[in-house]
């Protein structure tokens, strides 16, 4: 009897052009590639793949199982979507205990592949914001539990986490509030009175000298900037002096020029690069006049303008190896110069008044004296020490110099009385430059002279070996 045919189940209908193949189960450990779950060949290069009637069954009754989920297992789908993206279930501690919400009416499948895009925008976005559902009294909050430890100096959805005792850095911001930068005004001083003296070019204003005895006391360069008004005064007032008392001291000695009055007076501002004195100013006002200014060899007249020590003098003030030579030469050689300048009556009267009426030695005694600045200990190279004019010729400066009261340069007649002292002063000068720069073809002595001198000094050593007789 011919064997009866078995009906085929749908999923069992073999396809049209394809080989059967057996249904048969194997009883190895290892499971058959068969089995495995449904590959999406869509997107494969090659053939698509034959798939059993066992793997057909099993695709079957796992599409059934995805049909026959609950539209609440669709919506905490999508939350694990979320899970997966950003936020770990390790922080959900009462996920749970919370009870889920009810299903949502008209909610459809879910599909397979991969989501729209604005449905990714949108996973995003929950992933990254807090999540609060309220079911009943539950409230149940996604992202990490308010008492996890959150590590220091971290930012999480763009604030920045602190650690420690935020109380405390809050009572700090408090108090840097609070504390305010307070800004002080300081106004700037006025101009000093004048007592209804005015400024005159012929004069010092009493206020220049109040001025000088300030900066003595503040010298500062921040004091100074806030006291530049009455600076700039005090300066102008002395510049003014100085011009006029100009025109008299070129009148007085035709050998001064008239230079501008920058060339003439001196910078109040100190170098102090090579100084232990730190201060930066000078507490005075000084100008001197020679044939090239206040600068260069020539022999100058100076004047001195400081509250308690007002001075008129000029000379050579440290020259030159060179002239300093030229100078002890000339003492050397031919001393009835020098002594015929520092013996003259209105000279010593001038400056050397202890020296009055006294013989010349006592006079030349007396100008050394004056000069001890920076003077050698002993003799200099090339002289003998039983020299005449020894005490002359160790001097390193030859300088005079007369002073004068404050009140002296208040008064109507201040240049007068300076011009006074500069004319007694002009042989001195004359003498000294002559020596150290004489003019071209110019000589003050002659050979005659010389020899008259030196008969003079001949008749004088006599003399006074007849009285030591």
């Amino acid at each position: 009897m011919p064997p009866k045919k078995r009906n085929l189940t749908e999923s069992e209908t073999p396809r049209s052009g394809s080989r059967r193949h057996s249904t048969r189960l194997s009883s190895a450990g290892k499971k058959s590639s068969y089995f495995e779950n449904d590959v999406d060949d869509s997107d494969s290069d090659g053939p698509p793949r034959k798939a059993s009637k066992t793997s057909t069954n099993l695709s079957c009754s796992k599409r059934k199982s995805q049909v026959n989920l609950s539209d609440d297992e669709d919506q905490y789908e999508n939350e694990d979507i979320d899970d997966d993206n950003g936020d770990s279930d390790v922080f959900n501690e009462d996920e749970d205990s919370a009870t889920p919400p009810p299903p949502k009416s008209g909610a459809g499948k879910r599909g397979r592949g991969r989501p729209p895009k604005n449905s990714t925008v949108q996973l995003q976005k929950a992933a990254s914001q807090t999540k609060v559902v309220k079911s009943g009294s539950t409230v149940k909050r996604r992202g990490p539990p308010a008492n996890a430890p959150t590590p220091p100096n971290t930012k999480r959805q763009g604030q920045v986490t602190r650690s420690g005792n935020e109380d405390e850095d809050d009572a700090e911001l408090d108090d840097d509030d609070d504390d305010e930068p307070q800004v002080t005004f300081t106004p700037l001083p006025k101009l000093r009175d004048t007592d209804g003296i005015d400024y005159e070019d012929t004069k010092v204003h009493p206020n220049t000298l109040l001025f000088l005895g300030d900066l003595k006391a503040n010298n500062k360069r921040s004091w100074l900037k806030m006291h530049d008004p009455e600076y700039r005064r005090s300066l102008k007032d002395w510049e003014s002096f100085v011009e006029t008392l100009t025109d008299k001291i070129i009148e007085a000695d035709e050998t001064i020029p008239e230079l501008p009055i920058k060339d003439v007076i001196f910078r109040i501002y100190r170098d102090i690069r090579f100084s232990k004195d730190p201060t930066p100013y000078k507490p005075h006002y000084s100008a001197a006049w020679s044939r090239t200014g206040r600068k260069g060899p020539y022999a100058c007249y100076y004047v001195h303008v400081e509250p308690g020590r007002c001075l008129v003098g000029g000379g050579l003030w440290h020259p030159e190896a060179q002239a300093l030579a030229k100078l002890r030469a000339s003492v050397d050689e031919r001393p009835h110069r020098i002594r015929q300048v520092l013996t003259d009556p209105g000279f010593v009267r001038t400056f050397l008044p202890s020296a009055v009426g006294k013989k010349e030695d006592k006079i030349l005694k007396a100008f050394a004296d004056k000069n001890q600045e920076n003077a050698l200990k002993t003799r200099p190279k090339g002289f003998i020490p039983d020299h005449r004019d020894i005490h002359l010729l160790k001097l390193r400066n030859y300088t005079v110099g007369c002073q004068i009261s404050d009140e002296d340069l208040h008064s109507d007649n201040a240049q007068d009385k300076i011009m006074e002292i500069i004319r007694a002063m002009v042989p001195f000068i004359t003498f000294l430059n002559n020596v150290v720069m004489p003019d071209p073809g110019v000589d003050s002595d002659s050979d005659e002279n010389e020899e008259e001198g030196d008969d003079n000094d001949g008749n004088n050593d006599d003399e006074e070996e007849e009285e030591e007789e």
